[in-house]
C-alpha cells in the first residue's frame, strides 16, 4: 500500500436561491494499492479508467470508511467509488471499485 489518497464525501450546501449545491469534504487520508481493472471503456464519449483500490479496513461506522457515494483524490486526479467490499474473510482489507472522473 504505497499511495496516500484523500477520501472525500459529498455535502449538500445551500446555493442562496432556495436550492442546494454539492461540495466535497475531506474525511482523511488512507494508504492504498491502486490497480487498473481494464484499459477503459467508452461512456458518454469519454474513456474512463476502471480501478481497484485496496486499503486497510476501516471499522464500520467510522467517518473515514469509504462508501459508494464518496471519492478518492490523488493530487489532481479524482476516483469516484462505485462499490466497496471486504477484501478477505477476516476483514483486514477493503476493496473499492472506482472510475477516474474525467473533466468535460
Amino acid at each position: 500500500m504505497t499511495r496516500r489518497l484523500l477520501l472525500e464525501a459529498p455535502e449538500r450546501v445551500p446555493d442562496g436561491a432556495g436550492g442546494y449545491g454539492e461540495a466535497w469534504v475531506a474525511l482523511g487520508h488512507v494508504w492504498a494499492a491502486v490497480e487498473t481493472r481494464g484499459a477503459g471503456r467508452e461512456v458518454d464519449q469519454a474513456a474512463r479508467l476502471q480501478l481497484k483500490v485496496t486499503m486497510r479496513a476501516v471499522p464500520q461506522g467510522a467517518a473515514a470508511r469509504p462508501t459508494a457515494e464518496m471519492r478518492f483524490r490523488d493530487g489532481d486526479r479524482l476516483y469516484r467509488i462505485e462499490a466497496v467490499h471486504e477484501g478477505d474473510a477476516l476483514g483486514r482489507t477493503l476493496v473499492c471499485f472506482a472510475v477516474e472522473e474525467v473533466a468535460r
